[in-house]
């Protein structure tokens, strides 16, 4: 494994931050979090000089409560320099133009209500709108000569006529088709020619490199649930626009790709209909049938994958807490590594020419941008610094823990950091992060954003702990099922398990343990808040389960829920799904809970929160709890005030009742400190 950095040619952006001097700050701070910035994105050229590249750009939450933009820049991998291309507004899905040289990206810019399709020279100057559509574009995929373009839009059906005075909502029948086209964007542009794809929406294409198909993917309906479940390829003639074959894949699906002689396809999907991930790769050929799964035994999960040549290709995956970057033939065998990371999460890369870009963080820094050569091993550069006001800055040791599950089973991995200055024996108060899904995984990169406490709790004197409890990705499709049937059950107490294993070290204090996090990691706070209650002297619930009964009910993953989490249906035992519910056991309930929600929350109807609420003050009316709705949030928060906000008030809520260990502590006021 890799653990040694080599640094070069760092290139730093003078544009980045309006931070004062690093050496003002000592420790990393909400407001630094607030305006963190991160390398997203990647590609390489063609011939390999050039790397396009994206970089995040937070609104300032004390400004506007605002959606932060993603800007483009191109470096030459050559001289080292990198330039800014297209700052005005965010780019999105960027690429090299074929047999052109030049970078195009989705835009939406001034007061545009759609996107359009935008070109730049590598030479820099002004971008220009080469497309645009009556609808927004979702995903585009260019021609080999670079002359067309397939791409996917969604459009709603108009609503029916009505001579009344007010409009009705219809349930679940409003959604957006989405549609492929094919359109000439090159002189002679002609109006779009629709494939057919005798219904359906689609959500993914590519282009073949001989021009003469494109490969869809296609679900019965724009439903989340059948987005998620339902996802089929076709392969459609690009002159016709008529399917020519049927690929019988099943269950999730993330990636489409080519094989350089336009005879097979890569997918990157489930294993299985079972599959709560999309995680393995597997081979299909063009005339379509069952792809077949490779490597399938792999302790780990693939995140990503292109060709190398037609018999191989090369992959990202997750190992672990680690990252990896290799190559497998395409019947599985002969796989090869790259370049391995213990203390880098790589989460995406592309290749060209034997130059390999890839977007990474460490538990010292967000995500920057990095190079290697395939051919030069030992030639990684890291080649951006986002966030000049980390330099110098104190940041808590950070680790990969093991311990052992109660049962025996299993190992289970997690990442530990340890407040400022810490001197070993002494115990300190403990918060604890739950990642959602539960198919998800921390590794051992950068662990500190709106919503978790990282690099901030540290410097005001808290041990954080990251547990990948059974279910998590990255250790194999054993592992990630292994909390199928049995939520809050093992999985849940795997969790407590690093709990007991911190405090038998002396590092954590037994009466002053903490637990947050969203999602399912929302569905844990609440659980340790109730059922081990005893355990948790402070919890923070964000866009969290209560009521599994009601999850159900109100959900757009009715179907995912069933066949990859339940495993069977809530309504053959409705005693069951009531004692995995944590509002079943609010009676064991005395941990102060902040439960926070984003108020046109889709996945986790904001009425869960509600309903704990609710149990709470009636049953418990002595017990600290307040709700906190976020308006026009979904499934988290996405604009700057009030991810600003959320991250106040969690730490907030920490500092008064998990620093003292006291749950008859007044409640924090709600002001907020300017």
């Amino acid at each position: 494994m890799t653990r040694n950095l080599i640094i070069s040619g760092l290139v730093c952006i003078a544009t980045v931050t309006s931070f004062p001097a690093a050496t003002s700050y000592a420790q990393v701070t909400p407001e630094q979090i607030a305006r963190m910035k991160s390398v997203i994105s990647s590609t390489v050229s063609d011939n390999g000089q050039y790397v396009a590249y994206t970089i995040s750009n937070p609104a300032d939450p004390k400004k506007e409560n605002a959606y932060g933009q993603a800007h483009l820049y191109l470096l030459n991998t050559l001289n080292n320099q990198a330039t800014p291309f297209y700052t005005s507004a965010s780019a999105s899905q960027v690429t090299f133009r074929p047999s052109k040289g030049t970078i195009t990206f989705l835009s939406r810019s001034g007061n545009d209500k759609i996107n359009a399709l935008y070109e730049i020279s590598i030479k820099g100057g002004e971008a220009r709108k080469i497309f645009t559509y009556t609808a927004n574009i979702q995903n585009y995929s260019w021609s080999p000569d670079g002359e067309k373009i397939a791409f996917i839009s969604g459009e709603k059906e108009q609503k029916p006529q009505t001579t009344l005075t007010y409009t009705p909502t219809f349930f679940e029948e409003e959604y957006a088709t989405n549609n492929t086209y094919i359109a000439n964007v090159a002189g002679n542009a002609s109006s779009p020619q629709k494939m057919n794809l005798n219904g359906g929406s689609a959500y993914l294409l590519q282009w073949s490199p001989d021009g003469t198909k494109i490969a869809v993917s296609v679900a019965p309906t724009s439903s989340v649930d059948d987005s998620y479940m339902a996802q089929k390829v076709k392969v459609v003639n690009a002159a016709t626009g008529n399917i020519i074959s049927h690929i019988n894949n099943q269950g999730k699906l993330s990636q489409i790709e080519w094989s350089p002689d336009s005879r097979h396809i890569a997918l990157l999907g489930a294993y299985d209909l079972h599959d709560p991930t999309n995680g393995c790769i597997s081979i299909v050929g063009v005339d379509g049938g069952i792809p077949q799964v490779i490597d399938a035994d792999f302790k780990g999960k693939y995140e990503s994958v292109s060709w190398k040549d037609n018999r191989h290709l090369h992959f990202l995956a997750s190992e672990g807490t680690g990252s990896a970057i290799g190559t497998i033939q395409k019947d599985g065998r002969n796989k090869q590594f790259i370049y391995q990371s213990s203390v880098h999460h790589i989460t995406s890369f592309s290749v060209q020419k034997g130059i390999i870009s890839f977007t990474a963080s460490t538990p010292q820094h967000p995500g920057e941008l990095f190079t290697i050569s395939e051919a030069k091993r030992a030639s990684l550069q890291r080649r951006t610094e986002s966030n000049p006001w980390l330099i110098g800055l104190q940041l808590g040791r950070q680790e990969v823990i093991t311990y052992k599950a109660r049962d025996g089973k299993y190992d289970i991995q997690g990442m530990l950091i340890y407040p400022l200055g810490y001197r070993e024996g002494t115990r300190v108060p403990l918060i604890t992060v739950v990642h959602g899904g539960p198919e998800s995984h921390y590794s051992n990169g950068w662990l500190t954003a709106y919503s978790m406490p990282g690099q901030m709790a540290a410097a005001k004197g808290y041990a954080v702990f990251y547990p990948n409890y059974r279910g998590s990705t990255g250790r194999g499709v054993d592992f990630t099922y292994s909390s199928q049937g049995d939520l809050a059950g093992k999985e849940f107490d795997d969790i407590v398990d690093g709990v007991d294993y911190l405090i038998e070290k002396g590092i954590a204090d037994k009466k002053r343990i903490g637990v947050t996090g969203g999602s399912y990691g929302g569905y844990a706070s609440a659980w340790m808040s109730t059922y081990y209650s005893d355990r948790f002297a402070a919890a923070v619930m964000f866009v969290g389960i209560s009521n599994n009964i009601s999850k159900f009910g109100t959900s757009d993953i009715p179907t995912e829920m069933k066949l990859v989490h339940e495993r069977g249906n809530v309504w053959d035992n409705w005693q069951k799904q009531l004692e995995i519910s944590p509002i079943y056991y609010v009676d064991r309930a005395k941990t102060p809970i902040l439960i926070m929600h984003g108020a046109d929350d889709p996945r986790v109807h904001p009425a869960q929160s509600m309903e704990l609420y609710r149990h709470l003050k009636v049953r418990k009316p002595e017990l600290p709890v307040r709700l906190i709705y976020y308006p026009g949030e979904g499934h988290g928060n996405a604009r700057s005030g009030s991810r600003y906000d959320y991250n106040l008030r969690m730490m907030q809520w920490f500092d008064t009742y998990l620093k003292t260990g006291n749950p008859k502590e007044k409640m924090p006021s709600l002001d907020l400190p300017q």
